[in-house]
């Protein structure tokens, strides 16, 4: 049970969206970043390795289940915190929590009880368990996703935009709880920040338009561009100028003015520098390259 596969997955919605386009991953056991822009199919693949959502065409395998015929023996093994997930405001955690651990099946009082306190433990909401969910700040509703998503001990986590929205403290904190359940669980991180996939993920997928557009381990697509990345500050009058004759893949202000990273095979001279690549700069210049896309900001 230690890989999922995933093999030419589409789908297409009523409205006409090609959300999935022949989507194939191999995702081993350990944390793997499913990173790409809002819109571009990571809610709808997550859903559909959930069993929320049916495919138009492909398979999913979990070891030796069918994801997409055996969904309730998938079910029994899946942890999910979606990217929106209702929470009873005045429950405490602590009720919640061992409410939901009998709907997963957990009906030894005691058996229960230790379950809960242990993860109540594991996401440091221990002590603040016994206060109202909707005093909660969103990083502490956050952990208790993932916490409620533990309840089974699963062998598949899949978390869709865990920390957009955390401040710096609760991301931290975050990310320190998703990098321990990596260990030996596959944990899919579905996110639109670069930085999320950097710091906690050994594979990753680049996704947009419903395509995989990149596979690989972050540090070894960065070595892809390595050397090939410029930056230069410009005047905000020049920035159309600069967009027809180079491969602008970021733009960001600083003092009001435009630093823009280019993509190049040479050195481009007129006043350009090297700049070190890091994961942001495949990312882009991944997003950026594909067809009918216009610039994604930084």
């Amino acid at each position: 049970m230690n890989h999922l596969t995933i093999t030419n997955l589409s789908k297409t919605y009523s409205n006409g969206v090609q959300a999935l386009k022949n989507v194939s991953l191999e995702i081993p056991t350990g944390m793997f970043g499913l990173l790409g822009p809002n819109g571009a199919g990571k809610s709808t693949l997550m859903r559909t390795i959930a069993t929320l959502q049916e495919a138009d065409e492909g398979t999913i395998a979990l070891g030796g289940l069918d994801v997409l015929t055996q969904k309730a023996e998938v079910r029994r093994l899946l942890g999910y915190l979606p990217q929106e997930f209702g929470l009873y405001p005045k429950m405490s955690a602590e009720v919640l929590l061992d409410h939901l651990a009998v709907l997963k099946g957990l009906t030894n009082r005691k058996e229960r009880k230790a379950v809960v306190q242990a993860l109540l433990h594991k996401t440091n909401l221990y002590d603040v368990r016994k206060k109202n969910l909707g005093g909660y700040s969103g990083g502490m509703k956050q952990r208790f996703g993932i916490a409620q998503a533990l309840l089974a001990n699963p062998k598949l986590i899949i978390v869709d935009e865990p920390t957009a929205g955390l401040d710096p403290a609760e991301r931290n904190r975050f990310h320190n709880l998703l990098s321990e359940l990596g260990e030996n669980t596959i944990v899919i991180l579905s996110t639109h920040i670069v930085d999320d996939v950097k710091e906690l993920c050994t594979n990753m997928a680049i996704i947009n338009q419903g395509k995989v557009l990149l596979t690989g381990n972050p540090l070894e697509t960065i070595e892809q561009v390595e050397g090939k990345v410029y930056r230069k500050t410009i005047e905000k009058n020049e920035l159309a100028e600069y967009k027809e004759e180079y491969m602008i893949i970021s733009e960001r202000l600083l003092l009001g003015k435009p630093i823009i990273h280019i993509l190049s095979e040479n050195e481009p001279g007129d006043g350009f520098e090297p700049v070190e690549a890091d994961l942001s700069d495949v990312y882009f210049a991944q997003i950026f390259s594909e067809p009918s896309n216009s610039l994604v900001h930084s």
